[in-house]
């Protein structure tokens, strides 16, 4: 008796074998995401800076403009002081820019005007000084513009007032 051997030569479908050859490949391609994933980072903003403009106008206020700023601050991480030139007995005025009597205010000593109403202090906002209200009229006074983020305090602008005319 002769025994038969029967050969049958059955394979895994197309269909299955392409799924099977995706879940691999999604597989690894997770592993690796997940490996180099703690490696790569959000790079670090670092320290802001910016640049601003100042002028004084004829009718007694001065004006602070943003025109260069390194990233968009909250207005509650960003504080200003208007500090007297050294021999005058004066005050230093200070303030949060998002105080209820600083943002969007008039009729105020020191305002912040925030051109886009965004909540942020960005390019193009500005702050205006009654000069008169806070003596500044004379001019020599500097105006410092600080952030505070979770890495401290930041000078961003320090700048001197000119005098009204």
């Amino acid at each position: 008796m002769r025994s038969t051997y029967r050969s049958e030569d059955e394979a895994v479908s197309p269909v299955i074998a392409t799924v099977l050859l995706m879940a691999i490949t999604v597989l690894l391609t997770s592993a690796v995401y997940l490996m180099v994933s703690d490696a790569v980072g959000a790079p670090e903003k670092g320290r802001p800076y910016g640049k601003v403009s100042v002028r004084a106008l004829d009718n007694g206020f001065q004006v602070v403009r943003i025109t260069d700023l390194s990233q968009e601050l909250y207005t509650s991480q960003v504080s200003f002081s208007i500090v007297p030139p050294a021999g005058i007995n004066a005050s230093s005025i200070q303030g949060n820019v998002s105080d209820s009597n600083v943002y969007g205010a008039i009729g105020e000593t020191v305002t912040f005007h925030d051109r886009d109403a965004s909540y942020t202090v960005n390019r193009g906002d500005y702050f205006v000084i009654n000069a008169t209200q806070a003596g500044t009229s004379n001019g020599g006074w500097t105006f410092y513009i600080r952030s505070t983020s979770s890495s401290g305090t930041s000078e961003l602008i320090a700048v001197p007032v000119p005098a009204t005319q």
